[in-house]
């Protein structure tokens, strides 16, 4: 396979890998989700500490973000772009992520997102992930209002 091949199949295999992600978080399937990260992957949140260092820790802490809401999840992810090397690649979109309250009210915000992948025994992984809501620097406050 020529290396333009290649690539336009890597880019189709993240494609399908981050289609399967965000329907796993969208199931709220964790193992589904940690399917789709690396053993090593370091994170860095919105929520909660500054860094996660490994799969099962992150997990940990995808659990309890999804226990945070306890209706239906919204995670749509767009304006996708990826650029991808021989192994190692990046992206980064912009999602709509959040859920139902108990009172049954969806909360949601847009966040950036930024991913590096790894391609590890011809699968692609992500190896880090970066999700991030812009603040105002005059008030400190987190600036959920921004859209698109």
């Amino acid at each position: 396979m020529n290396t333009v091949t290649q690539n336009a199949a890597d880019h189709a295999n993240i494609e399908q890998m981050l289609g399967h992600w965000r329907q796993a978080v969208s199931d709220k399937n964790l193992h589904r989700i940690s399917e789709h990260y690396s053993i090593d992957v370091v994170a860095f949140d919105a929520v909660g500490q500054l860094q996660f260092k490994g799969r099962d820790t992150y997990m940990a802490h995808w659990q309890a973000c999804m226990e945070m809401c306890s209706g239906p999840t919204l995670f749509d992810m767009q304006q996708l772009h990826v650029e991808l090397g021989q192994d190692l690649g990046f992206g980064y979109f912009i999602c709509h992520c959040g859920g139902a309250n108990e009172q049954g009210e969806m909360q949601s915000s847009w966040m950036r997102v930024s991913q590096c992948y790894r391609k590890q025994d011809g699968h692609w992984l992500i190896a880090h992930e970066h999700f991030s809501v812009p603040f105002d620097a005059l008030t400190g406050q987190a600036s959920f209002d921004l859209q698109p």
